[in-house]
């Protein structure tokens, strides 16, 4: 009898530890279950934020980062290149520089020309040709410069005693890629008018390599230069006398801006709102030979 009493308990005690263990396996797979679905609700939510957003935030996201290494790239370029180099000469100088001596007129020619004068004044208004060309060269400076060329001038005063051979000189040196001297005309007669480009032949002994791309030069200022102004478009005329072309290395042309000696001409060349013109239309033709020859 007792016997049988304590198996009964053992079994009674089995039973209840069976209970016990079911229960927990059954708590715990509820747990689970429970964070499973937590788990999984979360994913939903944030899949269903990704889609509510949309492709456009998504391709603002990678166009920003595109952005970012675009501007990082181009930053990088920029550390690289280098500024292209014009060279600007503004003819002749002021009165007080003794420029009386002579020079060669080309490398080894044995022609003696004067070094320099200070050039022809207006007929009308008084201006001297010297600060007109300065002026002019200047605005023209500043326009090249912030378009990110790097300007030489062979002046930037009147006191300044270079002649045309050593202002070639310094041009060729400076490692510009061509030179614009910038003049204006006059004649005897009152009526003459329009702008105009002298350049060397082909045939000049000297420098008659740069006639292709001086030619090319001087069409395209003097395309822009007569557009800006409204000046008669002379064209494009033939020296080999001119010492500063003669001694050249670089494609360069002379610009005639206009007649000193035309009424017109004179004093509208003398008025400062008008020189803005003047310099747009110079600016612009350098900018457009520059472009096409892709030397930026």
């Amino acid at each position: 009898m007792k016997k049988k009493k304590g198996f009964l308990l053992l079994a009674a005690a089995a039973v209840i530890m069976t209970m016990l263990a079911g229960t927990s396996l059954y708590a715990r797979g509820q747990l689970e279950q429970k964070a499973e679905a937590v788990k999984t609700e979360a994913h939903a939510q944030s899949r269903q934020e990704v889609e509510q957003r949309g492709p456009a935030d998504t391709e603002s996201v990678n166009a920003g980062e595109a952005q970012e290494v675009r501007s990082q790239s181009e930053e990088n370029d920029g550390e690289h290149q280098e500024k292209m180099i014009i060279a600007l000469d503004p003819g002749h100088q002021g009165p007080g520089i003794d420029m009386s001596g002579m020079e060669e007129d080309a490398p080894g020619s044995g022609v003696m020309k004067q070094k320099n004068n200070s050039g022809t004044t207006g007929r009308y208004t008084g201006l001297p040709e010297y600060q007109l060309n300065l002026d002019i060269a200047l605005k023209v400076k500043e326009r090249l410069s912030r378009l990110g060329y790097e300007v030489v001038m062979s002046r930037e005063n009147n006191e300044t005693a270079m002649s045309n051979q050593e202002r070639a000189r310094q041009a060729n040196d400076s490692g510009a890629v061509l030179c614009v001297r910038i003049h204006a005309n006059g004649s005897e007669s009152p009526e003459s008018t329009g702008a105009l480009c002298l350049v060397v032949s082909e045939e000049n002994p000297y420098a008659g390599s740069l006639y292709g791309e001086s030619s090319e030069l001087a069409q395209d200022i003097l395309g822009k230069y007569c557009e800006a102004t409204g000046f008669e478009n002379r064209g494009i005329q033939i020296s080999d006398s001119m010492t500063g072309m003669n001694w050249s290395q670089i494609p360069v042309v002379i610009l005639e801006m206009g007649f000193m000696t035309n009424e017109q001409e004179d004093t509208r060349m003398a008025d400062p709102s008008f020189q803005e013109k003047m310099a747009d239309g110079i600016t612009q033709g350098i900018e457009q030979y520059c472009l096409k020859r892709k030397v930026r």
